[in-house]
């Protein structure tokens, strides 16, 4: 039956290992001759399990050190995306904002466009004596309603002839020689 199982071409340059049909069985009640030989075969035996031990203990480590290092980028990495997610909503809040200034400005702008107008008509002349008449029921000068004045040709502005002494600021030195001289004179 084994020899079915590998019939065919093979693809590899060294031949398949073929496996027996039984495993023999050992005698577990069978003595075992101490000998030297056995003595360092099973030396050697502990030396090997000690390396291989020492061995999955190093992989493990290095397992739980790049399991780590494979934790620690991913959380760099999420935290950049945040900082950057996070910077991309302040600039699109910022510049909502700045859109509903330029709406509100829009409309303070119209509207001072609109009082500029409306000051503009209400200044009209025409328009200032026609609420003047209507509203306050002034009228316009007669030749009986004015009075002239004569005033004399004389200037009623007064000069500004007072004099003003400013005192120079001296030093303490100075002003201490002034001082001794006034005292001896």
């Amino acid at each position: 039956m084994a020899y079915q199982r590998y019939q065919g071409y093979q693809y590899e340059t060294s031949p398949r290992k073929l496996q027996p049909e039984y495993e023999p069985v050992k005698n577990p009640y069978k003595k075992k001759k101490s000998s030297t030989k056995n003595k360092s075969k099973q030396n050697n035996k502990k030396q090997e399990n000690k390396k291989k031990q020492e061995n999955k203990q190093v992989k493990q480590k290095s397992k739980s050190n790049s399991k780590i290092k494979l934790l620690v980028a991913i959380a760099i990495t999420f935290s950049v995306l945040f900082a950057i997610s996070y910077q991309n909503s302040l600039i699109t809040e910022s510049f909502s904002q700045k859109e509903s200034l330029k709406k509100q400005l829009g409309a303070i702008e119209k509207e001072n466009e609109q009082l500029k107008v409306n000051i503009e008509k209400s200044l009209n002349l025409n328009k200032v004596e026609q609420s003047a008449k209507e509203m306050l029921g002034m009228q316009k000068l007669d030749n009986s309603q004015k009075v002239y004045i004569n005033l004399p040709k004389q200037d009623y502005v007064e000069s500004g002839a007072e004099e003003v002494i400013i005192e120079e600021e001296t030093n303490w030195l100075t002003k201490l020689i002034e001082n001794i001289k006034n005292l001896f004179n």
